[in-house]
């Protein structure tokens, strides 16, 4: 089965031509300029290889036309889908870069060796990234910040925290 990885999200369909207005899931707009197809998945699973006829950036937001999509009920079709590529057409992050899925299900432990919990999401806050761990019953939030978060190991899918204090406490 091949991988995804969600570069744009459908927010609405955009006029009566089927143009679609969609949120930038990716930190490299300019990847529109030469992409020729996007991959829709929505909710429910269901994928899509939608050929794109034009990308356009205006005010933070994408707008999108893809072939075959020609009407307003047809691009409401596609409201709230992932708009992915697949995995190895990615854009390599730079060092010390990581992309949202890549960080998922990564194990979290303190430099002492004990278990935090599990990554189960990236939240995004302007200033920085943060972790949200779930593990025992509880959530915690971690700053992923490299201070904080002193080891990342994708390939073994682990995490080293080396919390200040009080940053584990409820």
């Amino acid at each position: 089965m091949e991988d995804f990885v969600a570069v744009a999200k459908a927010v609405r369909p955009r006029g009566v031509r089927g143009e679609i207005v969609a949120d930038l899931l990716t930190d490299f707009p300019e990847r529109f300029d030469r992409l020729k197809n996007l991959t829709a998945i929505t909710a429910g699973g269901q994928k899509q290889v939608l050929k794109i006829e034009s990308a356009v950036m205006r005010k933070g937001r994408l707008y999108l036309k893809f072939a075959g999509i020609d009407s307003a009920e047809s691009a409401e079709a596609l409201r709230d889908a992932e708009l992915c590529v697949r995995e190895n057409e990615a854009i390599p992050p730079g060092e010390n870069e990581y992309y949202d899925w890549q960080l998922a299900d990564c194990r979290v432990e303190t430099t002492e060796g004990r278990f935090i919990g599990t990554v189960t999401q990236v939240m995004r806050t302007g200033a920085q990234e943060i972790l949200v761990v779930t593990g025992s019953g509880r959530e915690y939030l971690v700053p992923f910040v490299a201070a904080i978060c002193v080891n990342v190991d994708i390939t073994e899918r682990s995490i080293i925290i080396d919390p200040p204090e009080g940053l584990l406490d409820f």
